[in-house]
């Protein structure tokens, strides 16, 4: 009978290790954390996003800070962990379709930390020519030697009373 655990313990941790993605090279590098964070993002309507994908970039107690206005023009932001997101985006991405492409990036490092000014355009399919939306993710990383981990991500997006400012567009 011991035998017999030992043979199906073995055999569960095996599946276990085969279930489990690498995801190491997507965090490998500041472009790569980056470039995996926007792309698990997007998708076009229908399309399953890799949540748990999404779930490896953030580090533990990491926040989404969406800002904004209420209707009675109170400045507001909203704190939310990575499965929060989920469940408020997650249905409206795959239902809608969403796909987020950085335009230009404004990068400052000090040590193991840096704060990335990343401009964003939306857009509801890959095609689409002009963005639905555009604003400004405030993205604090840090990398503890081995990887890059998202700490927080606060963002804004732009309106007619907030356009984005010339140095956070691209150069022409």
């Amino acid at each position: 009978m011991k035998k017999l655990f030992y043979i199906l313990l073995l055999a569960s941790l095996t599946i276990n290790a085969q279930a489990t993605k690498d995801y190491s090279k997507q965090v490998a590098t500041l472009d790569s954390t980056l470039e995996t964070l926007y792309s698990v993002i997007s998708g076009d309507a229908g399309v399953e996003r890799n949540w748990e994908l999404f779930r490896y970039l953030f580090h533990e107690n990491a926040k989404l800070i969406p800002t904004g206005k209420t209707k009675e023009g109170k400045h507001i932001a909203r704190y939310m962990t990575p499965d929060d997101y989920i469940k408020s985006s997650g249905k409206w991405l795959y239902e809608n379709g969403f796909h987020e492409v950085e335009i230009n990036r404004k990068t400052q490092t000090f040590g193991n930390i840096t704060q990335v000014f990343s401009t964003y355009e939306s857009f509801k399919n890959k095609d689409d020519k002009e963005p639905f939306m555009r604003g400004i993710n405030s993205i604090q990383l840090m990398n503890d030697g081995k990887r890059w981990w998202v700490i927080n991500i606060y963002w804004m997006q732009e309106s007619k009373d907030n356009p984005i400012p010339k140095e956070y567009l691209p150069k022409n």
